[in-house]
């Protein structure tokens, strides 16, 4: 897939371009950031000031939102160049794992969009060597919801990790919970660390995932949208290796065109199924 060929793609499904996320949510959450709110620093504990101002002036140059502060409603928008140019970046990472054959973990809290996504990838590094690591699979983990704090579980499908809410359907199924919690990466890597098993040497995914593990050391790259400061705020203090600005909620076939051009750019198999 050509360069010119994804920006269409990416402006036509919204991924880029006009997005689904409003200014005013954008807006809320670099005010929560600012504050240090723990539901939106993601896991990250951020070594700069980073009022709204400079937050703001991150995410236009990181995203391409307004860098207007006077610009409080309606839809925000992402520089589909800047996506496709974080995509490279993205892909190259996931090369250089592929090469070294390197462990890698994958999680995601947005399982019913981004699921597809990864477990491509996933199967794609599995394929060439990479082990894709699953610890703690079923190991029970409280995480603060709206109801209050409520017991989860840690799952996997096709290499992919996210939580499972009670009374959600069984292990292998697709469904799973919305989560910006990093607390599940936290279990992953400290189960990983108690079995003397390998670490993973790259975690892919989005949200708590890319920051717990960047804040504890762990390279790090994923998927964020215009309402989550905390991943390019990492990736500005050099804690996550690559952030890729889009809409993170749209449909999942949405981002089949994103897939192949990752995997075409990474050297890597295109229509690999997970073993």
């Amino acid at each position: 897939m050509s360069e010119g060929a994804l920006r269409a793609h990416l402006l036509a499904a919204r991924l880029a371009g006009p997005v689904a996320t409003t200014r005013e949510e954008s807006l809320r959450s670099y005010r929560l950031f600012a504050a240090r709110d723990p539901r939106v620093l993601l896991g990250l504990d951020p070594v700069g000031r980073w009022d709204e101002g400079a937050l703001l002036g991150l995410m236009a140059d990181r995203c391409g939102v307004s860098a207007d502060p006077a610009q409080v409603s309606g839809p925000d928008v992402i520089d589909p160049g800047l996506t496709v140019a974080a995509l490279g970046v993205f892909a190259e990472r996931l090369r250089e794992a592929a090469g070294a054959r390197s462990p890698v973990l994958f999680g995601t809290g947005h399982p019913h969009r981004l699921l597809e996504f990864y477990a491509t990838l996933a199967g794609a590094l599995s394929a060439v060597g990479c082990v894709v690591l699953t610890p703690a699979q079923g190991v029970h983990v409280d995480m603060a919801t709206r109801f209050g704090v409520r017991e989860h579980r840690l799952d996997y499908v096709r290499g992919v990790a996210l939580v499972r809410e009670p009374g959600a359907r069984g292990a292998g199924s697709a469904t799973g919970a919305h989560t910006h919690s990093p607390l599940p990466v936290r279990l992953a890597l400290g189960a990983l660390a108690e079995s003397g098993g390998p670490l993973p040497e790259l975690v892919v995914g989005d949200h708590g995932w890319v920051c717990g593990a960047g804040q504890l050391g762990v390279e790090a790259i994923g998927l964020a949208d215009t309402d989550d400061p905390a991943l390019f705020v990492g990736e500005a203090e050099g804690r996550v290796a690559a952030v890729v600005p889009l809409d993170d909620a749209v449909r999942s076939a949405a981002y089949g065109p994103l897939t192949r051009f990752v995997l075409q750019r990474a050297g890597l198999p295109v229509r690999q199924e997970w073993p």
